[in-house]
């Protein structure tokens, strides 16, 4: 993909739909019925569409055409298997799940509708019913080695997090406490041998510059690491800032300055140096604002979060960070983070960031501070200027939440879970049908263009602005332009062919958007420390 980058008006929309079409309603299917020979053959005409549409990783395009080919001959097992998978391949796991189903409703002996319906409950961090399916897949095909081997992995995870849970119980000591202690105690100093850039420091305390964080990306490039004490520092300079801010934090973008909005990057760092290339570092007159998912799925995610932390501790003013669903102990679990940081730096490390993530904000209310050279009925703030309500998912299953209501959500220390506003805030995605809907992915809901108009309204908030989801253009504007989504990982996990996106915001409000497309990177695979052997289940 090409690396040049382009900027397009606010009233540019992408080409490309947000996500599959909702499945067809089973009711409507005649399931079980005869089905002509004629339809039989269109479906799998359709079918061979989708399948050339599918190995072009056009998946879009692909669940559409296996849509059309269910309507045609809903009794093919195959069909919702492949179009399972074509789900999964969109994060769409709620969906697949439910295809994956319906291909074993219709044959009971099929082996590759298990296996996708396992996957599914991987991804949505059910595991317990992944192993019910690796089961019956051995009852069916006892020699499955390659199943018999991922039923035993999954059940030492199943093992792993219950005992984690039971140390949580118990009560384990803050990790920026303890280390803390372990650098009072002198048991993490730099090595006399390391010859990286020198993090410096004055009276024994350390400090971040401009210098270092160049230096730094330079070392990771040439495929190095820092010092677990460098890390340390990093993480926990940066937790100084995030640990005083409130759940949602106010942005005011003053004459002069202007703010850019960066969606999910996920660990793609030679993507994050193209895109910071673009967008420039933050500074007085340009703050960076990065909306969640940071880390998974990419390979560098250690150089990504570093850099990150990097800037903020440098300049907490002008660098924020939103939390995302993958600033998360189960999600770092299943996607590589968790793997990776203790494979770069270590079991206490991780436990470093799994509890740093925790302390990231839930939301950011970025707010012009001049007033719009036009209305154009937009909703403006109590105070007539345009403001934007950035979270890595969306919205909630309950009308009259509110920004107070989200400010004082207690999120330190605490994971997401599957329920309530802070899961919500992180996990949601918007639908084009009016109210809500069931999530495609499995966890949290749909929200409809209603919902987002009467929360902007009670809210006083010009518009939405959110990532989460791929766009293969980088962004979509949805709900008449009430809700943005921003994508920053162009290429996404490899195989996106989409493109990545960021948005700046100047005093007034304006908008300006900027795509990107992907850069090189050295050959290393997505994913590559996910633990156990399970990688190939979450690709």
């Amino acid at each position: 993909m090409s690396d040049q980058s382009s900027t397009s008006s606010p009233s540019l929309t992408a080409s490309t739909p947000p996500s599959s079409i909702p499945s067809p309603e089973l009711n409507k299917l005649n399931l079980g019925s005869d089905v002509s020979e004629e339809a039989k053959q269109e479906a799998l005409r359709l079918k061979a569409e989708a399948n050339k549409a599918f190995t072009s990783h056009d998946f879009n395009n692909a669940a559409r055409l296996y849509s059309e080919a269910i309507e045609h001959n809903p009794n093919d097992a195959t069909l919702w298997c492949n179009r399972a998978y074509t789900r999964m391949k969109l994060e769409e796991y709620g969906y697949a799940l439910a295809d994956a189903d319906q291909a074993v409703t219709l044959d009971p002996k099929y082996v590759k509708a298990y296996y996708r319906r396992a996957t599914c409950n991987m991804q949505i961090m059910k595991p317990q019913q992944a192993v019910v399916d690796f089961k019956k897949i051995l009852s069916l095909e006892p020699q499955n080695e390659t199943v018999r081997a991922q039923m035993v992995l999954t059940q030492k995870l199943i093992r792993k997090i219950e005992f984690e849970k039971a140390i949580e119980v118990e009560g384990e000591k803050d990790p920026v406490v303890r280390c803390r202690e372990i650098i009072e105690e002198g048991a993490c100093d730099v090595d006399a041998s390391y010859t990286g850039p020198t993090l410096p420091s004055e009276n024994g305390k350390y400090y971040m510059t401009l210098q270092f964080i160049q230096e730094m990306i330079q070392w990771f490039k040439d495929g190095k690491t820092l010092p677990k004490r460098y890390v340390w520092e990093i993480v926990i300079g940066a937790y100084e800032h995030f640990f005083q801010q409130e759940s949602l934090v106010n942005v005011d973008i003053e004459e002069g300055v202007t703010c850019d909005v960066i969606g999910d990057v996920h660990g793609q760092f030679y993507d994050v140096l193209h895109l910071l290339s673009l967008t420039g570092p933050p500074t007085e007159k340009h703050y960076l604002l990065m909306n969640g998912d940071l880390v998974d799925r990419g390979s560098w995610s250690i150089e990504v979060i570093l850099l990150a932390f990097s800037y903020k501790w440098l300049y907490p003013k002008y660098m924020y960070i939103n939390r995302g669903n993958h600033e998360a102990k189960d999600m770092n679990r299943t996607y590589g983070f968790e793997g990776e940081a203790k494979h770069k730096h270590g079991e206490q490390s991780y436990k470093l960031f799994a509890h740093v993530f925790t302390t990231l904000p839930l939301a950011t209310l970025v707010s012009a501070t001049k007033p719009p050279a036009t209305k154009d009925g937009a909703i403006l703030s109590p105070q007539g200027l345009k403001r934007f309500f950035v979270v890595h998912g969306g919205l909630f299953s309950k009308d009259g939440v509110t920004l107070e209501d989200i400010r004082k959500i207690e999120r330190v220390g605490r994971q997401p879970g599957t329920e309530g506003l802070m899961c919500e805030l992180l996990w949601t995605d918007p639908q084009e049908l009016p109210g809500r809907g069931p999530s495609k992915r499995g966890v949290g809901i749909a929200f409809g263009p209603d919902v987002t108009k009467a929360w902007c309204n009670l809210n006083g908030i010009t518009g939405i602005i959110r990532s989460h989801e791929v766009r293969q253009d980088g962004y979509q504007i949805e709900h008449a332009g009430l809700c943005t989504t921003v994508f920053s990982a162009p290429n996404y996990v490899d195989q996106g062919a989409n493109k990545g996106a960021f948005i700046r915001i100047n005093s007034t409000g304006g908008r300006e958007y900027t795509q990107f497309g992907a850069s090189p990177h050295p050959p290393l695979r997505p994913m590559a420390y996910v633990q156990g052997g399970l990688s190939s289940l979450m690709m």
